[in-house]
């Protein structure tokens, strides 16, 4: 469907119900499109205007990252769904915005030149997991504020062994507690595939307002204690099959957020056009305007 190239991330996009901490369910709509490098300004461009659609029209919202340290020139879009149902009513609503934007020929010329930027592109569904995860936000208006204010997102992904993942959860529920022991700084937002990938894949996600947070982090064989670590290790040894870590940059100018997330930080969220360049008059032998300036 056209519409999953923008209604997508992993693991932070937007939640519509208060009690966020406590909702058990809630998906996660992702796309993540691997852009040709020559081809990065049309896409930027592209999905302006797409963003400026939603935006006029009352259609779909999403947040746009880039990947800053992993595999370049990938662009990610994630959205928040309450339900698998919900995932076809934002697709609705979003292509409703773009008809009433530009109409339907506009929208399929738009969406050819979407496709020509592309090198690859994949999407998943995956389910939120907040009860894996570690100080997560305790209503609507607390999760705003965090993303208002992120600026980074580093996420692990995880992906566990077949008949692994108990084990897993385990530990993961054992070092949530280490944590709140600790009172550890930062947060570790879960969420587990279940459409488009391998079930086994969890992602382990962070939102940040700078970088400088990961050096304020606290090592788990601190946290877990020597006994806990040693768990820990033989854990991943038998039941996790590998780890990716992944750095990705917010874009602001590719993302369409509710009002209460921009209303955080304006500058960020809403940037300004860049002015175009001016050119100046080039100078005669003498140094002097080759045209005389209007009196």
């Amino acid at each position: 469907m056209l519409r999953r190239a923008f209604g997508a991330l992993l693991f932070v996009a937007l939640t519509t119900a208060v009690g966020l901490a406590q909702q058990q369910g809630g998906y996660l709509d992702v796309y993540v499109a691997k852009v040709k490098p020559e081809k990065r300004a049309a896409f930027e461009d592209v999905n302006k205007k797409m963003a400026e659609a939603n935006r006029r029209h009352n259609g779909d919202i999403w947040l746009a990252l880039e990947v800053e340290y992993g595999e370049q020139n990938t662009v990610i879009f994630s959205s928040s769904r309450e339900s698998y149902g919900d995932v076809e009513k934002s697709s609705e609503a979003f292509e409703g915005a773009l008809n009433k934007a530009f109409g339907e020929a506009g929208v399929k010329a738009l969406f050819q030149q979407f496709s020509d930027t592309l090198e690859s592109s994949r999407s998943e569904i995956r389910q939120r997991r907040w009860d894996l995860s570690y100080n997560a936000p305790a209503d609507r208006a607390a999760y705003m504020q965090i993303l208002g204010k992120s600026r980074w997102i580093r996420s692990a992904i995880v992906r566990v062994r077949p008949g692994h993942a108990l084990e897993f959860e385990s530990m993961m529920k054992e070092i949530n507690a280490a944590s709140q022991k600790s009172n550890a700084p930062g947060m570790r937002w879960v969420s587990q595939v279940t459409a488009g990938g391998n079930p086994g894949t969890y992602y382990i996600t962070r939102l940040m307002t700078s970088l400088a947070e990961l050096d304020q982090a606290t090592s788990l064989q601190e946290m877990l204690g020597e006994e806990g670590y040693e768990r820990f290790q033989k854990m991943n040894a038998e039941a996790v099959a590998g780890v990716e870590y992944v750095l990705y940059r917010i874009l602001p100018e590719l993302s369409n957020l509710p009002p209460e997330v921009a209303a955080v930080a304006p500058e960020f969220w809403n940037p300004k056009p860049k002015a175009p360049a001016v050119s100046k008059p080039k100078a005669t032998e003498a140094g002097k305007p080759a045209t005389k300036p209007n009196p």
